[in-house]
């Protein structure tokens, strides 16, 4: 109100435009410097998302039960992880900062389905064996923090390096967990008898089962710890 009694009209404050996230920009900022190269081997081994960075293990544990399982999810996730790279960083200039989450899970699910239908149609076994883990590649958050960490900061030829370097990281993890599940549980690998008739007769069940999957992970981490602790 002013001096006269009258209420003066106050101007609309403009809302403020969301910025990413620090953590994406930090990372964005950290990988300008990197060669083609540098960006697809860190998602191998120096920044395997699964056995370093330690995401995405609810469908790790779960699918790992032996290696075609395995082989199959880490198919699943590579086409959906690289799909969406390219598409996020294709349309990253014309995506709204402030729906751009929603916009990337449209993005991923629709690559979801398209994975889905196909294994459905023709890897009907695959399928079942999966489960309820496929559609949930859609909130994996390896493909969702690659979209929003990398790719919408970053051209598609580099996006599709890092969608690469992440999901072959994500496969080797994935396959020889299920590899060392399967061997020891079942006593075959990719349906190969590899053990003798007596060992298969009697496996180790406790690999198959859930304990298992966290059992060997957990192996497989600390080996890992145990490389980097001497190469550091």
């Amino acid at each position: 109100m002013n001096a006269e009694g009258k209420i003066s009209a106050q101007p609309e404050e403009t809302p403020m435009e969301l910025a990413p996230p620090e953590e994406a920009m930090q990372e964005a900022n950290k990988n300008k410097g990197d060669s083609n190269w540098q960006i697809f081997s860190k998602g191998i081994i120096a920044e395997n998302p699964v056995i370093i960075l330690m995401l995405g293990l609810c469908p790790v544990l779960a699918t790992s039960v032996d290696a075609p399982t395995a082989t199959g999810m880490s198919i699943a996730v590579m086409f959906v992880l690289l799909m969406s790279n390219i598409v996020v960083s294709l349309l990253r200039k014309v995506i709204p900062n402030e729906i751009r989450i929603p916009i990337f899970i449209v993005i991923i699910a629709t690559f979801v389905t398209v994975i889905k239908y196909f294994m459905e149609a023709y890897q009907p076994d695959l399928y079942k064996a999966l489960g309820i883990f496929l559609p949930l590649i859609v909130v994996n958050c390896i493909v969702l923090g690659r979209a929003e960490g990398f790719a919408y900061q970053n051209n598609p030829w580099k996006s599709i390096l890092d969608a690469l370097g992440k999901s072959i990281g994500f496969a080797l993890a994935i396959i020889i967990m299920g590899s060392i599940r399967e061997i020891l549980g079942n006593g075959t690998w990719f349906t190969l008898k590899l053990t003798p008739a007596g060992f298969r007769e009697n496996p180790v069940l406790f690999f198959v089962l859930a304990p298992g999957a966290f059992l060997v992970i957990g192996l497989l981490k600390a080996a890992v710890n145990k490389i980097f602790a001497k190469e550091s």
